[in-house]
């Protein structure tokens, strides 16, 4: 069924209002209990903040920044620029002031807003190097500094003053001038290598993006509910989660933070989410665990209830040949299995969305199983951001799923994906030279190498991030670290080789599980720097890593380790945002000892 087309966002929004008036669009926690908007209310809210920018002179084109965590202030404040026919510009919040100051003057942000004072006081951090900054809204109220001035969002949006027919009149003419090629969104790259670039994307590419995306799922509409917690300022979240649950008429719920989201699951019952493969490497372990510790019966009732899944979605959805006795066996697992572990996720879910890196395929066919689909899809932050993704209508494990509608996919002969469609980015704002160099004849590079099979994408790893050893092989590091992650004992792995006679890596171990082995095994220890380099400790994960070779080709093998006390994080630097690993600054920090691992190659 083909949904309905827009001019722009906010015309998409204001079309919505009416249609959907009195559903209800937005979630949050307010002071401890739950407080919903309708669309109505919602779309008042977003012209509250448009006549509030209008009175501050605000202009089509102009770029205004959020620096804020997900909140409901964010997809206010976000309508309520692009009402205006103005850029949004998303920072953040785990940027850090000199980050931030070089994003508002590259984007020549005048305002921007902020969740509090917290990320306030980053931006009078910079003051004097962010000079075009005019005016700060927070949306939370404090005491700023005269040094760079600071009102409140309600003051802003004069929430005391209900919107005119006059004044929702003017806004929705200047609704109406937002044409599909003007630029929506300025969004700058996570930069996992070099300085961050600034996307410019237009109403058309988030546009298309969520139309084919609704088309092609088959599964998203206005009964739904989406539980939101990936950060805003990253366009996965945004466009197949918030500006998705707004064409669909749907509702979007907000998380209290990325550590609560079990806890939301089971309060707000979400019947769709978009997370990255982190969130489900994490529950995939925990289920196991939890089986791991069953008394024998009940084991053996999950492992046979699993083996059932596997077979009825392999047969009902990737052979599509449907078995009378599978679908008997299926629902049977279902009621005494299936069915209570779908409880633990608010009982309501039907489906995930994944995307930023890549997902263990084991763990995708497992969430299959168990009757909550992972879409896995690919993306970047030029392409809006969906190319491809699997759905109930097309799935392979261990790809990224069927290209959407109007658009192609080629292979460069160095192996580099090539993409051309609606989605990809109008370019990198103000640079010309780098906007010519990914995109070409109208195909965009990029960057990742992968292949095509009979219509479903593939990809083996980043163009910059492949080993080239020594030897001369050439390795994806990617696959390597998700097999590692795959262990039981393992939280987070980084694989090395570049021009290295052999592969080496760091480990993060699983700390709930190495404190278990400790406790069993009576190891003696005052810190968790002592535990890993325990002799005990270095034997078990000689042996996983063994076990994890045996399945690596030769030149792939992992020759030595080291045990890292600490995990990566965003704070620390070595994860983006999305939690992608920096490869560049993960070697700087531990340079030292992964050259120590090269000292003596002899053997």
């Amino acid at each position: 069924m083909s949904s309905p087309t827009y001019r722009s966002v906010p015309d998409m929004l204001r079309s919505n209002a009416t249609e959907f008036s009195s559903r209800l669009a937005i979630k949050y926690r307010k002071q401890g209990t739950f407080v919903t908007l309708t669309y109505s209310a919602y779309y008042e809210r977003v012209l509250m903040v448009s006549r509030g920018l209008g009175k501050m002179g605000v202009k089509r084109g102009d770029r205004i920044a959020i620096l804020s965590e997900n909140r409901a202030g964010w997809v206010i404040a976000d309508m309520g620029i692009l009402c205006t026919g103005s850029v949004t510009v998303p920072i953040y919040p785990t940027n850090t002031p000199e980050q931030i100051e070089y994003m508002i003057n590259h984007s020549g942000a005048k305002i921007v807003f902020v969740s509090g004072k917290f990320q306030y006081s980053k931006l009078l951090k910079v003051r004097e190097a962010i000079p075009e900054l005019q005016l700060v809204v927070s949306f939370e109220r404090f005491i700023g500094d005269p040094l760079l001035p600071v009102t409140t969002f309600y003051q802003l949006s004069e929430i005391d003053s209900p919107i005119t027919a006059e004044e929702k009149k003017e806004i929705e003419s200047k609704i109406a001038l937002v044409k599909p090629e003007d630029m929506l969104t300025l969004i700058y790259t996570s930069g996992t290598t070099g300085v961050p670039k600034g996307v410019m994307l237009s109403h058309n590419n988030i546009l298309t993006n969520t139309r084919y995306l609704t088309e092609q799922s088959g599964a998203i509409d206005e009964n739904d509910v989406l539980l939101s917690f990936l950060p805003l300022s990253h366009i996965l979240e945004r466009t197949a989660g918030y500006y998705m649950t707004i064409r669909n008429g749907a509702l979007l719920a907000f998380a209290d933070s990325i550590e609560k989201v079990p806890e939301n699951m089971y309060e707000i019952q979400p019947t769709v989410m978009v997370s990255v493969p982190r969130l489900f490497e994490k529950i995939y372990h925990r289920i196991f665990e939890n089986a791991h510790k069953m008394s024998p019966v009940k084991k053996t009732l999950f492992h046979w209830a699993v083996d059932v899944g596997k077979r009825y979605v392999a047969a009902t959805y990737i052979n599509r040949q449907p078995s009378t006795l599978l679908n008997i066996q299926y629902a049977l697992a279902d009621k005494l299995v299936f069915s209570k572990v779908r409880a633990k996720f608010g009982g309501r879910m039907k489906l995930f969305c994944s995307g930023g890196a890549p997902l263990d395929k084991n763990i995708n066919e497992f969430f299959w199983v168990i009757g909550i689909p992972i879409f896995e899809g690919y993306g970047l932050t030029e392409t809006s951001p969906a190319l491809s993704f699997n759905n109930f209508e097309h799935i392979r494990f261990g790809s990224v799923g069927v290209p959407l509608a109007e658009t192609e996919f080629k292979i460069a002969a160095d192996g580099e994906i090539m993409v051309k469609g609606p989605q990809i980015m109008l370019g990198y704002y103000n640079n010309p030279e780098a906007t010519a160099e990914a995109i070409q004849e109208g195909w965009f590079k990029t960057g990742d190498i992968g292949h095509i099979e009979d219509s479903f994408i593939f990809i083996t790893d980043r163009k910059k991030e492949i080993i080239i050893t020594a030897g001369g092989k050439n390795i994806a590091p990617q696959p390597i670290e998700n097999e590692l992650k795959m262990d039981k004992y393992v939280s987070s792995a980084f694989v090395y080789g570049d021009r290295k006679p052999y592969v080496t890596a760091l480990i993060v171990p699983n700390m709930e599980r190495i404190l278990e082995f400790a406790k069993d095994q009576h190891l003696h220890y005052l810190e968790i720097e002592d535990l890993v380099i325990n002799e005990q400790i270095q034997k078990l994960f000689e042996q996983r890593i063994a076990d994890i070779n045996s399945r690596l080709a030769p030149y792939e093998t992992i020759k030595k380790f080291v045990l890292l006390a600490r995990d990566f994080s965003i704070e620390g630097g070595e994860l983006t945002p999305t939690l992608k690993l920096r490869r560049k600054i993960i070697y700087e920090k531990y340079k030292h000892r992964i050259e120590d691992m090269y000292i003596d190659h002899s053997n």
